[in-house]
């Protein structure tokens, strides 16, 4: 069974950095793409980054220049590196994994962590 597990997420002042990790296990396969999601309260989760297992990436524009995004496939693992943290950054933040199929696209979550930044 797919398990995503996040760590890395807690409490920062603005400006600061935090790093998300995530390990996908019970996986006999590469995942097509990896991804952070977030969601405030009140909100919608929204996507924050992707990257493929091509290394191709995406990030919303909220967070360009200040997060990056890396995968180590290898160890079926992806990262978040945030930076020049904002209070609006706040959010409980969940890994995701994606496998296409022919017909479909599954989608796995990790439980999310916590990432509150503070003014």
């Amino acid at each position: 069974q797919v398990q995503l597990v996040e760590s890395g997420g807690g409490l920062v002042q603005a400006g600061g950095s935090l790093r998300l990790s995530c390990a996908a296990t019970g996986s006999p396969f590469t995942f097509n793409a990896m991804g952070w999601y977030r969601q405030a309260p009140g909100r919608q989760r929204e996507v924050v980054a992707s990257i493929t297992s091509g290394g191709g990436t995406n990030y919303a524009d909220s967070v360009k220049g200040r997060f990056t995004i890396s995968r180590d496939i290898a160890k079926n693992m992806v990262y978040l590196e945030m930076n020049s943290l904002k209070p609006e950054d706040t959010a409980v933040y969940y890994c995701n994994a994606k496998r296409s199929l022919p017909s479909m696209t599954l989608d796995y979550w990790g439980q999310g962590t916590q990432v509150t930044v503070s003014s």
